[in-house]
């Protein structure tokens, strides 16, 4: 799992009981106490709603060292560090990307450049999204979680399509008979589940 791919928080089930949730580095010890039993555990990343492999080789100081390198910063030494245009400390990053001729033209001619006039640009389109995006997304991952754990539960199809439709009452209503862990973390990644409580 490379470092750009390794979720922050995740929460791992076994069977349709939430076992662990919290930090990656902190949710594979409890997996890895778990690997003994014969029960299954699937670890979900809160980010994406997807399933998270997890390398339990080793000891628990092993999977302990490798999770909490994992998911440590790396840090750019001064002879890695890129040399260039920029502004590292107020959190500028430095991304390249392409346009046609007619866009850069265009860039050009703006006041304050062609940074300072993308940066306006985004913001403007965030803005005008009006949480779209966020909403979106947050459906996208709510339903890979249900698909992966609660396709065969009770109106698992009519849930699916309450959640898309954006109809809270009737996905609250689908989901009654679902087991509490499953109900109550798939309503944290659509983040209306205002308890952001994590299990031990």
């Amino acid at each position: 799992m490379s470092q750009e791919n390794t979720p922050s928080h995740v929460a791992a089930f076994a069977g349709s009981n939430l076992i662990a949730a919290g930090p990656l580095a902190h949710v594979a010890l409890h997996v890895h106490a778990q690997a003994a039993t014969d029960c299954p555990v699937l670890v979900f990343s809160d980010e994406t709603g997807r399933v998270v492999d997890l390398d339990l080789r080793g000891t628990r100081e092993d999977v302990a060292q490798r999770y909490a390198e994992a998911t440590q910063p790396q840090e750019v030494t001064p002879q890695e560090a890129p040399k260039g245009r920029g502004r590292p400390k107020l959190g500028v990053v430095p991304r390249e990307i392409t346009l046609l001729p007619r866009h850069w033209e265009w860039l050009a001619s703006q006041q304050g450049g062609a940074s300072q006039t993308l940066r306006r640009l985004v913001d403007e389109a965030r803005k005008a999204d009006g949480g779209r995006t966020q909403a979106k997304a947050a459906q996208e991952r709510t339903y890979r979680f249900v698909t992966a754990l609660a396709g065969d539960l009770p109106d698992y199809e009519e849930a699916v399509r309450a959640l898309f439709a954006s109809d809270r009452a009737a996905l609250d209503r689908h989901m009654q008979a679902w087991p509490a862990d499953v109900r109550q973390y798939a309503l944290r990644l659509l983040g209306e589940n205002a308890a952001n409580d994590r299990k031990d």
